[in-house]
This record gives structure tokens, sequence and C-alpha cells, in this order.
């Protein structure tokens, strides 16, 4: 499951790669690729039943899944919810938990949160991202749900084998980030990639492979998982 303003086509090293072993599916979830725009904002719940309708007409049981950015935030909420959904997970550069707020950052959304109450959002523009301010009315509607919602309280319901693979530079969902998914999902082993960023399985094709590989072929047993 691709992140957020990108396609399943971001996989293609993997597609080929686990293509020979494996059946591959990388959806477009809707409002990204080649999946039209949605009539609707949709919430994490919605790309959940999106997700689940699209196993449904593909007669998939039980994947395994690899998530990315926000297909992480998918895939969390999706398997705190219904432990039989998927087989094992692989989240990297997981998006989903509360972000530590720099000085900076809280000045900034403090100075946001008093000025809206009094100023045009047109006005505003300088406080949002250029990824915010590309997309359509209705997927800005939809993007403001998805964020707002955080699933540090998921963590704890997952129990499927789970790798937790980032980017050691990755700034977008920081080193951190990847540490208390560790820590919050009892059945996490955690791998950080050298010089790679939030984009890993781009960045280090080879070495995300080989992890992701090895981690879907094992019998992922230790005394810790018995």
């Amino acid at each position: 499951m691709h992140g957020y303003l990108s396609s399943g086509a971001s996989f293609y090293r993997q597609i080929k790669f686990f293509g020979r072993e494996f059946e591959v599916f990388a959806p477009d979830l809707k409002g990204f690729g080649d999946n039209p725009f949605m009539e609707y904002p949709y919430s994490l719940d919605d790309y959940i039943e999106e997700v689940k309708e699209y196993m449904y007409k593909k007669g998939i049981v039980k994947p395994s899944v690899i998530a990315h950015s926000f297909g992480g935030r998918i895939a969390i909420k999706a398997a705190s919810g219904d432990k039989d959904l998927f087989d094992k997970l692989v989240l990297t550069g997981a998006a989903g938990l509360k972000p530590k707020r720099t000085f900076k950052k809280t000045i900034k959304k403090t100075v946001f949160s008093v000025l809206k109450k009094f100023v045009p959002k047109e006005k505003l523009s300088a406080f949002y991202s250029e990824d915010y301010k590309a997309l359509s009315p209705v997927m800005r509607e939809s993007f403001i749900r998805i964020v707002n919602e955080y699933l540090d309280d998921r963590l704890r319901f997952i129990e499927n084998p789970t790798l937790i693979i980032n980017g050691e530079k990755d700034k977008e969902t920081p080193p951190y980030t990847a540490k208390r998914l560790k820590v919050g999902i009892k059945n996490a082993k955690l791998v950080f990639v050298k010089n790679a960023g939030h984009f890993c399985f781009i960045d280090a094709p080879a070495k995300f492979n080989s992890e992701v590989r090895e981690f879907l072929l094992e019998d992922y047993v230790s005394d810790r998982y018995r």
C-alpha cells in the first residue's frame, strides 16, 4: 500500500523482485494514480473498507502487506482492528504516530489556530504545505481527517509479525518514529537502512528487498514470539 500522493507504481522495483516468488498486487488507492478522485472526503476507515473490497474482488485472503507512509496508517489501523485480515506486516516510513513538536512548529501551530478564526483561508496559504495546496477541495478535507487521527493507542492491538524497515535519514517519519513502532507492536523487529530516506525501498532497493524477503520467508519463531 503506497504513500500519500503516490501510487502502486512506486513499488515497481519490489513488484518485479517479489513477483518471481509471490503473487503481487499493488493497487492505486482512491484519489491516487489511476484510481478516480473520490466522491467524498475519505477517512482512514473508508480506505480500510476500500482495501477489504479490493481483496474480496481479487480473491486475496490474508496477504502479507508492504505499506509505506500513508499506507502504513491504513495497515496499522486495519491490523489493530482485525488480527486475521493480514498475515505479516512490513511497515516502511509508516505514518500515523503523534509527532514530536519543535518550539518553532508549536509557535506556528499556535499562530495559525488564532489567525484562522479571523483571517480568510486564502490569506493563510503560507501556513500550508505545497502538497496540501495542490489537492482538490475534497482531497484536502480527506487529508485533514487522516493526518489528525493518531494511532499510537492502536499499536498494542497488532498481533501480526511485523518488520519495521526505515531509512536512517528519513525526515518525514524520523528514526524515533520507527523505534516507537517497535516498542508498541509486540511481534516486531526493526531494521534501519543506511544512506536512505523516506523512500528507502527506492533509495536502496537491494537492501530493502533482501530484508523483506528474508522476513516473509522465515518461520518467525523465537522465544519472544512463541
